[in-house]
């Protein structure tokens, strides 16, 4: 496989016709959940960015060959994540080749994360980020870490990574739901600062994704 290619010039992300994936997985999970999510984040990021992305989102299956055309992927769900082998080689490949996941938990999803990332990293254990950490240092500021979007529990947003070979490659957010905030505002009627804030860490992600640390 081909390692991916992330480009950068002059400090900016540059993403010419790329876009931003969205995983295709077994197990009964609603991968399709939010709709409109990544096609606003791809905007957002062209505002803000200087990105060029084509703002159509690219279904990906985990187990195809075409996850490596893509440096960032997406994954959301309320429901069950179970990998297959098939899948859960091509996902390792895929993080070890340069590619970045990005996991949502839409609220049901989280039971499923640990189990599905140890199949296809055993050796590995998701831990907690520190609030120091570049990927809440972009270019917008988050000293807190995840920001709180949409309410289902009453409990704080966490961010937990996966690091290989020190580097993170696969960001997971729970209690937060980054997706709902990305969609359209009338979708969930979600409050104009916290569907900013969900874009401005969705903006985050891209721009540590492509730099790997803050500028």
């Amino acid at each position: 496989m081909m390692l991916l290619a992330l480009v950068l010039l002059a400090g900016n992300v540059q993403a010419q016709s790329m876009r931003l994936g969205l995983l295709i997985y077994s197990g009964g999970g609603d991968w399709y959940a939010n709709p409109t999510a990544l096609k606003n984040l791809a905007a957002f990021c062209n505002q803000q960015l200087r990105t060029s992305f084509d703002t159509r989102e690219a279904q990906v299956d985990a187990a195809s060959p075409e996850l490596f055309n893509y440096p960032f992927v997406h994954m959301t769900g309320h429901g069950r994540w179970a990998p297959t082998d098939a899948e859960a080689q091509n996902l390792r490949k895929y993080l070890e080749s340069g590619g970045f996941l990005h996991i949502d938990d839409n609220y049901g999803l989280d039971e499923f994360v640990r189990p599905a990332l140890k199949k296809i990293f055993p050796e590995l254990t998701l831990t907690e980020l520190p609030f120091s950490h570049p990927i809440y240092h972009q270019k917008f500021k988050f000293p807190n870490g995840v920001p709180k979007i949409h309410q289902h529990d009453e409990k704080p947003p966490k961010g937990y990574g996966l690091i290989y070979k020190g580097r993170l490659v696969c960001f997971y957010t729970m209690e937060t739901d980054l997706g709902d905030g990305w969609e359209d505002p009338e979708v969930h009627r979600e409050d104009p600062e916290k569907h900013l804030k969900a874009l401005q860490m969705g903006a985050n992600m891209i721009q540590y994704v492509f730099t790997g640390s803050s500028l």
